[in-house]
């Protein structure tokens, strides 16, 4: 028997957001077209209240990010000039689009408050003071 029952909880609906809104643009060119290569990324199995959990989605989001902007050329799209400023840029428009404070800290043990303003993400006040 199939039933579909909507998510209750604040982190119910965050997972449910990250998955709609953790998508990566990795801008590539098509028969002279820009078309953006986007993943969605599966908060499925995992409790984002967990730092593991929280961790192991960043993974994800990761892979994601490497596969979007390396393995993002198949159908004949011209692969892009920088690989790894492509994966930077998704990862932060996920961590941007995720609103999550736990995620935001794991992208900071990595990255500088620099490179989380460059993307928009807001980073919780006890982290910037850090």
């Amino acid at each position: 028997m199939y039933t579909k029952t909507a998510p209750t909880g604040r982190w119910s609906l965050v997972g449910a957001a990250a998955v709609v809104c953790a998508l990566f643009g990795g801008d590539a060119l098509a028969d002279g077209h820009n078309v953006s290569v986007a993943i969605q990324v599966s908060t499925q199995g995992l409790d984002l209240n967990q730092r593991a959990d929280a961790q192991a989605f960043y993974a994800r989001l990761q892979n994601a990010a490497w596969v979007a902007c390396t393995r993002g050329n198949r159908v004949n799209l011209v692969p892009v000039d920088d690989v790894t400023g492509c994966r930077e840029e998704a990862l932060g428009r996920a961590i941007r689009s995720a609103k999550m404070p736990m995620l935001t800290q794991i992208y900071l043990e990595t990255h500088a408050l620099q490179q989380a303003a460059k993307y928009g993400i807001e980073v919780p006040a006890q982290l910037a003071a850090k």
